[in-house]
């Protein structure tokens, strides 16, 4: 037995999910089904950092309790890895609540932003926004997405859309992910929509991004990521493609939103660019996710969107799946989308998409840690990897999906400490 102290042991668990990387990373195909669990778990943490995994009786066996400092008792309760979001859009100031009864009405994305409503409304409030009140939106986002069981998420600029209102949506970021418990991997979406004073001229608006946007994101290295709303009457497949190699060439990560509303390719130009996730994806075609298939692009599916925009048509999880696409789950968090719930994106993946509570656990934590290319310290239950941890008030995945709409939480801990706490 060692002398090791231990911050926290957790004991007892009915399902330990580990997500072993043994089995594959990102997971795909038949894999992803399968979430290495370990009954009567237990989890050693010291340091910050995950330092046992293994079954309660091996535990201790290794392990005195008396050296722990803090002991939770699993029994008949499901212990996972925090989840991970890897497609949000959380800097913005307003909201578009009024927009619902359009939709009801039958207007359609594209009609609404032609009105001047959808990211255009949000642009217009976003830059009238200073930085610290789009830092304290993003805080309180921040602060229900942890209560949920987020412990690191991805979000995008996008509401700027002007070189001084994009810096300063980066700016926002950069202090929230400072301050906060949750981590946060910063991408420039300076291509979210061509803004009003470029509506006639959209070539330019691209030449302002590649000339001048990109260049100070990097100097002042406030991105991991660039990303692209690739789609008809957007950016398209040419404007999309030199965006993202002009980022490219300024050493940023690539991913882009493509084929959300009509078929443009996007997947194609996704697999072309071997971009590391490539988002929404409902209208790509099979050659485009073939390509995808072949070089490995993860599918960031977004089921939180669709159902906000009343369509009847999701992203086809299966047919990905099948093909052997790796899939990651998301929130797309946004004010036309306005979810801080990785919990309920799971119960839409699995009662709209066909997907498996296994499969959709998996994508809204190993692989989407895959998709922000963070899974080396996140993701999965393994020794040496943060301690980003969820203990869910119900004793298997499966609850997951099947008692949909409340917060199944019972506690989170980031890197180690316990933040919330809503069962002792």
């Amino acid at each position: 037995m060692t002398s090791d102290d231990l911050d926290i042991a957790i004991i007892h668990a009915n399902e330990l999910v580990t997500l072993d990387s043994k089995l594959g990373i990102p997971r795909k195909g038949d894999n992803m089904a399968k979430l290495a669990v370990i009954s009567d778990g237990a989890l050693g943490i010291k340091d910050g950092k995950i330092s046992f995994v293994g079954k309660t009786t091996d535990f201790n066996s290794k392990y005195s309790l008396k050296s722990c400092q803090t002991i939770i008792n699993a029994k008949n309760r499901l212990v996972a890895p925090g989840f991970v979001d890897p497609h949000t859009h959380i800097i913005f100031k307003g909201s578009r609540e009024n927009e619902l009864d359009m939709k009801l009405a039958g207007k359609s994305y594209l009609e609404i932003l032609e009105s001047g409503g959808g990211i255009l409304k949000s642009v217009r409030e976003t830059r009238n926004a200073s930085l610290d009140e789009l830092v304290e939106n993003g805080k309180n986002i921040l602060d229900r997405m942890l209560r949920y069981g987020t412990t690191t998420i991805e979000t995008k600029t996008g509401y700027g859309l002007s070189v001084e209102d994009e810096i300063k949506s980066l700016n926002a970021i950069q202090s929230l992910n400072n301050k906060h418990p949750i981590d946060i991997i910063s991408t420039f979406m300076g291509a979210h929509a061509i803004p009003p004073e470029f509506k006639n001229n959209p070539e330019e608006y691209v030449d302002l991004i590649i000339t001048q946007m990109l260049p100070q994101v990097k100097k002042n290295n406030l991105a991991d990521f660039c990303d692209v709303f690739c789609e008809k009457g957007i950016f398209s497949i040419d404007q999309t493609e030199r965006i993202l190699t002009a980022a490219k060439e300024r050493g940023l990560k690539l991913q882009v939103h493509v084929d959300e509303i009509e078929d443009t390719d996007g997947a194609k130009l996704a697999a072309k660019l071997k971009v590391i996730q490539a988002g929404h994806l409902l209208k790509s075609n099979d050659e485009g996710l073939k390509a995808m298939a072949e070089v490995g692009v993860i599918a960031t599916l977004l089921p939180g969107t669709p159902f906000c925009l009343m369509l009847k048509e999701y992203a086809p999880a299966r047919k990905m799946i099948d093909m052997g696409i790796p899939i990651a789950l998301a929130t797309d968090l946004n004010p036309n989308c306005w979810t801080e719930s990785m919990q309920i994106i799971i119960a839409l993946a699995c009662y709209m998409m066909k997907m498996s509570p296994a499969e959709a656990l998996t994508a809204a934590t190993l692989n989407s840690a895959c998709a922000i290319d963070e899974h080396h310290r996140i993701g999965s239950l393994e020794v040496g990897k943060d301690a980003d941890i969820n203990v869910f008030s119900v004793p298997n995945h499966q609850f997951l999906a099947y008692q949909f709409g409340v917060n199944l939480i019972s506690k989170v801990i980031k890197k180690g400490t316990i933040i919330i706490d809503t069962y002792s």
